[in-house]
């Protein structure tokens, strides 16, 4: 069957609900911006308003006989060789919950890499879904974490035959990549689904010096944010299905359970716009995003005190399998400055917003949005942080802990955790006891802490440090981190 990627079906029905100028008497109450307070048309601008209509009753009939929802999930998963595809105006933290529940069910057991999103964490307590943490790969040098490897999931599928599947996070939103073909093949032996968390990969399948994407490596769902490395609105994302072991009407019918019964017209129109964009010149964009992140690493790596994490870096044994080098992560250990302290006098200073930061690393995001113009301005904003660094210091100092003592113990699952009785007790005085809340550095999200684990003295000192250092920890309880959530003792 020939696929049109000039159309973009979304969009052209936009196009004809304002050429035939429909009157609507029903949702949404602004009515095409005439409602809109005015400062916030001012600053919005119309656009926004005269594209947000319902997408059935508005933009499609009520019967949605027009198919325009489904012409263009179609046409996306022509583009990236998927058998269906399924928008989502909820971001992916929706499209991993809704894949999560179409693979295991309460108390059913999935694999999934420690490293996970704190999405994928909601999607357990929501489900009961009983966790099989998969050790990522650590760097211990630079107290990163790598995704597993296929080893690690053969090696918890013996211990835990019964699993309905795995999930991995890959790309890391530092751009550490696994072998996916290796891991799906893992999972395909034993006839269970692989579950592809890539959230930061919208853009794999368009270049071929990119790493394999999810699809082409046979996973069986991939959850991507187009909103991320794409073109997408913030909150717009897609997951992808191919092969049998999921029903399609099963994973619909899982992310109608989640999703919200008013999607946005213009995320779906950012999606839409995204995947015609690719389709066409996807190649040619992707090309000039590689060979311009190319140029802003090398000049990067010249400032003194600044090194920029490469392949070498991330790959190897008992590393990452592949790299994307389109997220530019940026080491100051030789400035002597914590990235929370760069990044935030990066943007007082200098008005540029970074990707990430943790402890010693920036993380500079380049997508094709990008041009010489916008490098430029990092590349002269980095170099000032190098002369301004001496008067940052002295940065206070994190107890990041070796990566045997961020693991925990999972005490209990943590659906009962987060639901059963808890307390409050002083941080300090937790060592030993199950958490009942998650805890969550960010960026990039990846929980230190989950409800169930049983709390340890060097991670509750990390945090605390951390959050001392300039952490972000926006989910917990205390937003002091001077008490913690736990289970009750007698619920232990």
């Amino acid at each position: 069957m020939s696929v049109d990627h000039t159309s973009a079906p979304v969009l052209e029905a936009l196009v004809d609900h304002h050429r035939q100028g429909r009157l609507a008497f029903s949702p949404p109450g602004h009515k095409q911006a005439r409602g809109a307070d005015p400062e916030v048309r001012a600053v919005l601008g119309d656009a926004v308003f005269l594209g947000d209509v319902l997408a059935s009753g508005g933009l499609d009939d009520r019967l949605t006989r027009g198919r325009v929802l489904e012409r263009a999930e179609e046409l996306m998963a022509a583009a990236v060789h998927a058998d269906h595809t399924f928008f989502s105006t909820c971001g992916s933290s929706l499209s991993v919950k809704a894949a999560m529940l179409a693979v295991a069910g309460p108390h059913e057991k999935l694999l999934i890499g420690r490293d996970a999103h704190k999405s994928v964490v909601s999607g357990l307590i929501l489900s009961g879904i009983e966790p099989v943490w998969v050790e990522p790969r650590w760097d211990t040098e630079r107290h990163l974490a790598h995704p597993p490897s296929a080893e690690k999931f053969e090696k918890a599928f013996e211990v835990h035959p019964d699993a309905k599947g795995a999930l991995v996070t890959s790309p890391t939103p530092y751009g550490a990549c696994a072998d996916l073909r290796a891991i799906a093949e893992v999972c395909h032996r034993r006839s269970v689904p692989l579950i592809v968390d890539e959230a930061w990969g919208a853009h794999l399948p368009f270049h071929p010096d990119l790493p394999s994407w999810a699809m082409d490596a046979g996973a069986d769902i991939c959850v991507t944010s187009i909103h991320k490395m794409g073109s997408g609105l913030e909150q717009g994302s897609v997951f992808h299905l191919q092969g049998d072991l999921v029903p399609a009407e099963l994973l619909k019918m899982r992310s109608d359970l989640l999703s919200t019964t008013s999607p946005s017209v213009l995320l779906y129109a950012g999606l839409d716009g995204w995947r015609r964009q690719m389709a066409l010149h996807g190649r040619e964009l992707m090309g000039g995003a590689l060979e311009l992140a190319a140029e802003a690493r090398a000049a990067i790596e010249q400032i003194d005190g600044m090194h920029v994490d490469d392949r070498d870096d991330f790959c190897g044994p008992g590393l990452a399998d592949d790299f994307d080098p389109l997220p530019v992560v940026i080491d100051l250990d030789g400035l002597g400055v914590s990235g929370f302290r760069a990044a935030d006098w990066l943007r007082e200073h200098r008005a540029i917003d970074m990707h990430l930061s943790d402890h010693r690393r920036i993380g500079a995001q380049i997508t094709h949005g990008d041009d010489r113009e916008t490098t430029g301005e990092l590349l002269a904003a980095l170099k000032d942080l190098a002369h301004a660094a001496p008067g940052l210091r002295p940065t206070p100092r994190m107890e990041v802990p070796a990566p045997a003592e961020l693991r925990m113990a999972q005490g209990l699952l943590p659906r009962d955790a987060f639901f059963g009785p808890a307390e409050h007790v002083p941080v300090a005085e937790a060592g030993g006891r199950v958490a009942a809340e998650m805890v969550t550095p960010y960026p990039p999200g990846i929980p230190a802490v989950l409800p169930g684990e049983r709390l340890t003295e060097p991670v509750l000192r990390y945090l605390r440090s951390g959050l001392e250092a300039g952490m972000n920890l926006p989910d917990v309880t205390d937003p002091e981190f001077r008490t913690i959530r736990v289970v009750t003792r007698e619920a232990e």
